[in-house]
């Protein structure tokens, strides 16, 4: 199997921060081209002034987390792509696989207390179960 383009879930979790590293360590090896997906979900039910406000402070969380992402990577020659998208984590997570036409996903498993990783857990469920290419899914 060849990969050409990979995609790293990225939400700032210890998890997704080792799915950031394994991500990196397969490029390296593939010389495949990484985007790195961060998504922000909109309040429920969506309010189109919290949906602003959530979108601007994801927007600017995640812009200061590429920052130090893009170090990291750049400082083993890889440069990659970092999008911001807003909605289902797992929705967009395939959605953009898709249209990118991404040949693996690295993402995280994440979550602490039960109700995260039963709830968090099922983002890397549906990804598995919807995903068109390889998924990786990183402890």
């Amino acid at each position: 199997m060849m990969i050409h383009h990979l995609m790293i879930a990225y939400d700032g979790s210890d998890q997704s921060r080792k799915a950031f590293d394994m991500g990196l360590d397969i490029a390296t090896q593939y010389r495949a081209q990484v985007t790195v997906l961060s998504v922000a979900r909109p309040p429920e039910p969506p309010v189109a002034v919290e949906m602003e406000a959530v979108i601007d402070s994801a927007t600017e969380y995640y812009r200061g987390q590429f920052n130090e992402l893009k170090d990291k990577a750049q400082a083993i020659g890889i440069e990659p792509e970092f999008e911001i998208r807003i909605g289902h984590p797992a929705e967009q997570i395939i959605i953009l696989a898709n249209q990118l036409k991404t040949d693996a996903i690295v993402m995280g498993h994440r979550g602490e207390s039960f109700l995260q990783k039963w709830l968090l857990g099922s983002v890397a469920r549906r990804v598995l179960s919807y995903a068109h290419c390889t998924v990786v899914v990183v402890r």
